[in-house]
């Protein structure tokens, strides 16, 4: 059978495991750069594989990743055999990230984009009041807790995962809304909200009640707004192996025990 043609480019989180598996993976298939390469191939965990996705965001590349790390939802498994043609017959998942439009104490403005989630936190020992509205009707008008989030599909299985939030399908049009230890009110327990949804949080008693605001990996302290919409301009684009597809963890994760 003649093999696929494919230009890839092997990219490597820095532990030795991931180092090593780069170096033989290119000794055997070759080595483009990334921005000459059809596929990227990341090599790592799920960590590696945010910081892979956020670097090659809006360029078109297709990124497969294989595990190299502990977790690894993000990842196929790692084998060397028959890589270009597991890439070839691997099923295509495009991932739309989170924007977040934040405000913070000083008035200053800022941008950040999330593939899993936007997370906001109290940074004090005081928990956090927050009001939030949906695509501008304000639909819970005090949230005392110790945090709330917007989570992707792609990151229903992160934090929202561990605040018991809902687990989505990656083709799901919805994302999660998820408190984190709310106190008040004490039975909601979040909602899903379309994808097209706005959803902006408003902070009260900021200056008694300070939070933060985590987009990923992209940090704003003491924020008084913060509105977190999907991306219609930015994808990316994840291969999974057919016989380990999303959908597939995805129901397996559910009925876990």
């Amino acid at each position: 059978m003649t093999q696929p043609q494919m230009a890839l480019s092997f990219v490597s989180a820095d532990w030795d495991d991931a180092r090593l598996a780069a170096k033989r993976l290119s000794a055997l298939y070759g080595q483009e750069r990334p921005e000459d390469a059809d596929v990227i191939v990341a090599l790592g965990g799920d960590g590696f594989m945010l910081q892979t996705l956020r670097e090659t965001m809006g360029s078109g590349k297709k990124i497969y990743g294989m595990n190299r790390g502990t977790i690894g939802f993000l990842m196929n498994e790692y084998r060397e055999e028959g890589l270009r043609e597991r890439i070839a017959a691997a099923v295509a998942e495009t991932i739309r990230p989170l924007e977040m439009d934040v405000t913070d104490a000083a008035g200053r403005s800022s941008k950040a984009l999330a593939i899993n989630e936007i997370s906001l936190f109290r940074q004090s020992y005081q928990a956090a009041k927050i009001r939030i509205s949906i695509d501008g009707q304000v639909r819970l008008d005090e949230l005392i807790c110790d945090g709330v989030m917007v989570a992707t599909p792609a990151g229903s299985t992160a934090y929202n995962l561990s605040a018991h939030g809902p687990i989505l399908p990656l083709d799901a049009p919805l994302l999660a809304l998820t408190p984190v230890s709310p106190f008040r009110p004490r039975r909601w327990r979040g909602a899903l909200l379309s994808n097209r949804a706005t959803v902006r949080f408003d902070i009260l008693e900021e200056g008694k009640r300070p939070v933060n605001a985590v987009a990923d990996h992209t940090e704003v302290k003491s924020v008084t707004t913060v509105t977190v919409h999907e991306s219609q301009d930015m994808t990316v684009t994840l291969l999974f192996d057919a016989s380990h597809s999303w959908n597939e963890r995805i129901l397996s994760e559910q009925f876990r025990y």
